[in-house]
This record gives structure tokens, sequence and C-alpha cells, in this order.
């Protein structure tokens, strides 16, 4: 019983961070959009019917978790967004004087992100 009265309250407070999260990826060229967004969505399905549906309803997040949820899909403008800020971070890593290790490592990460995210479908809605 003291686990499930626990549960609740958890599974919001990560909800709240994973969207925090994703609110900062948009502005923030080395964290991710997407991940944090569905990730609250799955964290407010399990804990706040409302919170869920605030999100699922949101502007500019409701689209992009609507189309996952339904077809595994990232629209043809959330891939542009999503690839152009990864091809625009190891700019950004030169331009810190990073070591040269530490771009190599970025480069091969965002490469396995954008491959991933560049061989999801679109959805069939044609959504942008």
């Amino acid at each position: 019983m003291g686990l499930q009265r626990l549960a609740r309250p958890l599974w919001i407070l990560s909800g709240l961070v994973a969207l925090a999260l994703g609110a900062l990826g948009a502005v923030l060229p080395l964290l991710p959009t997407t991940p944090f967004i569905l990730l609250s969505a799955f964290c407010f399905a399990r804990s706040s019917p409302r919170l869920h549906d605030w999100l699922l309803t949101h502007r500019i997040f409701g689209p992009l978790i609507l189309n996952w949820e339904r077809e595994g899909a990232i629209s043809r403008r959330a891939k542009i967004a999503a690839v152009s800020m990864m091809a625009i971070t190891p700019v950004i890593t030169i331009l810190i004087g990073a070591p040269i290790w530490a771009l190599l490592a970025q480069i091969a990460v965002l490469a396995g992100a954008a491959t991933f995210v560049l061989t999801r479908p679109s959805p069939s809605n044609n959504a942008n």
C-alpha cells in the first residue's frame, strides 16, 4: 500500500521534470526535445489524466505525441528541426573549444540519433 501511494506523485514529478527538460531542449542545442516530451506523456498517462489530456491537446506537443503513439511517426517539420539542431551542436562544441574526443563522441551519438529520426516514417495524415 505504501508504494502505491508514492507511485502517483513520483510519476507526476517524473513527468514534470521530463516536460521541463523537453521545453528546455526546444531552445538549447545540446538537449533533445522529443524524447523528453514523449517520456512526460508516458509518465502523465500513469499518474494524471488531467495532465496527460493537457499534453495531448497542447498546440505544439500534442501532434508530436499523437503521431508517435499512433504510428511511431515523426513529422517532416520535427525531423528538420531535430536534424538541424544536431548539425549545429558540433559547431557550437568547436566554438567553445571542447576537446577533440568530446567532439568525436558527440558526432557519433548525434549521427546515431539523426539516423533514428530520419528513418522514422512521416505521419500518414501528412501533418508537418
